[in-house]
């Protein structure tokens, strides 16, 4: 295994075992409760938008350590954005899932903790494990965004 593999495994596992913004979140002005019906994953995402901002988000699952740690770094990236920028970042991610976007170091970089996922394109069956999160946040935005 590569230094890189290793590195993005460990990143992974990381996140699975001590994840970020786990919790419920108060005062959440959209709430989405999504499951993947091929494997059981379950995921709680709860948005608190404030003028287009995501001023917070948290999320609690059930399921693989791809999908938990995904979430993960998912809340830790989008925290802080408007909803155009976070719907861009769900593009560049699913595009990296998927291996439409294949990052040279200096994309990767850019990319942060999210590049960790840049070789689940390799295993079909964990795209949608590691994509789900982020489905859940563009169904939240786009839930924020209807009752506007």
């Amino acid at each position: 295994m590569s230094d890189l593999n290793e590195l993005y495994q460990s990143i992974i596992l990381d996140h699975n075992r001590r994840p970020k913004n786990y919790g419920p979140l108060e005062g959440a002005t959209t709430r989405r409760h999504d499951r993947n019906p091929a494997c059981g994953d379950e995921i709680v995402l709860e948005l608190k938008v404030e003028n287009d901002i995501i001023a917070d988000v948290r999320f609690t699952s059930e399921g693989c350590a791809v999908s938990r740690a995904s979430a993960s770094i998912m809340t830790q990236t989008v925290k802080g954005k408007t909803r155009a920028e976070a719907e861009r970042l769900f593009t560049q991610f699913h595009e990296l899932v998927t291996g439409k976007l294949k990052p040279t170091p200096q994309e990767a970089r850019s990319l942060g903790e999210m590049a960790a996922f840049s070789g689940v394109s390799r295993f079909p069956i964990r795209v949608k494990c590691a994509s789900m999160a982020w489905h859940s946040l563009q169904s939240a935005m786009r839930d924020e965004a209807a009752r506007e």
